[in-house]
């Protein structure tokens, strides 16, 4: 596979969440760095097989997660530089704020009481924090089940 057309892909990917909140379709990464269909899903594949993004299960045209960025809601939400987004996790919901500038909000929910949580970052510093994060499943096995993890 061509690295540099991996590169575009993946930067195509990356800056079109950033702009527009959502993470675009093989067709549409097609389409707009003058490729084929086949071309951007086999740069997807690639991207997939390197654990930099996330393939839609059972759908190699789309992606599920362009890591920080989630292509599905969640239940980390993101507001950063006037847009809404979601995260994988908590961890990539601050990768998210960090990317849009270092200033912005996570809220989710606390799995054990659903009581509402809020991760406020300003100027790339955490200013306001609730509970704990936790994580069930050990970082070597993280890539198991990427999705459930």
């Amino acid at each position: 596979m061509d690295t540099d057309l991996v590169r575009d892909v993946r930067l195509h990917v990356i800056r079109t969440a950033m702009d527009t909140t959502t993470v675009p379709s093989a067709s549409e990464t097609a389409a707009s760095l003058r490729i084929s269909d086949q071309q951007a899903v086999e740069a997807y594949r690639h991207l997939g097989e390197g654990h930099v993004y996330v393939l839609e299960p059972r759908d190699p045209t789309r992606l599920r997660m362009a890591n920080p960025f989630s292509a599905v809601p969640t239940a980390f939400k993101v507001e950063a530089s006037g847009k809404s987004y979601y995260g994988n996790c908590v961890w990539d919901g601050l990768g998210i704020v960090s990317l849009m500038g270092g200033t912005g909000q996570l809220k989710t929910r606390c799995p054990d009481c659903g009581e509402t949580l809020t991760l406020v970052v300003s100027h790339r510093a955490l200013v306001h924090e609730e509970g704990v994060v936790h994580f069930s499943i050990p970082a070597a096995h993280w890539w198991d089940d990427i999705i459930y993890t």
